[in-house]
């Protein structure tokens, strides 16, 4: 538990075991698919979406709204989220510094469905992300805006710049 993120454990241990159980069920398997979806990787998503919950648990008593510990464990996830794809930017540059061009090997056996993660793993983060909210979390283009810190208007470029990205790089992947 990181403590200076978002708690201590007698935050935790404040909230009754019962509502915190019904919370966990209530919301990180959907914490889980987005982690998932934003970072490409099950496990890590699920590591998480679990350091999620417990900082927004240990930060359970200060909301305001008790409703509001769905969009704001959404919003940590995606912070979560966009911190680890930032830090594995900075190993793959560094590692692609360090090693030779001729010693990466493209997949040429990809089926389509492996196809378009690659082609959306590759896509700028907050293109990702906007994506993955609108179609997976179906959010509108203001509550994505919300979570992204933009506004309405950027959300909309940032999907439409996506989606170009997608048939642009489909289309020359089948070309």
């Amino acid at each position: 538990m990181d403590i200076e993120a978002g708690g201590t454990l007698s935050d935790i241990a404040a909230v009754p075991a019962s509502r915190l159980a019904r919370l966990y069920e209530e919301h990180v398997g959907r914490a889980v698919g987005l982690g998932t979806l934003l970072t490409g990787d099950r496990s890590a998503a699920e590591d998480i979406a679990h350091d999620a919950f417990l900082r927004v648990a240990g930060r359970f008593h200060d909301l305001r709204d008790p409703a509001a510990f769905g969009p704001y464990l959404r919003t940590t996830v995606v912070n979560m989220c966009r911190a680890r794809v930032r830090r594995l930017e900075l190993e793959r540059s560094a590692l692609h510094r360090s090693t030779p061009p001729e010693a990466v090997e493209p997949d040429a056996s990809a089926d389509d469905r492996d196809q378009l993660w690659t082609v959306i793993k590759h896509l700028p983060y907050r293109q990702r992300a906007a994506l993955v909210l609108r179609y997976w979390e179906d959010l509108s283009e203001e509550q994505i805006g919300e979570v992204l810190r933009c506004s309405p208007r950027a959300v909309n470029s940032l999907l439409s710049r996506a989606k170009a990205a997608l048939r642009n790089d489909i289309g020359r992947s089948e070309a």
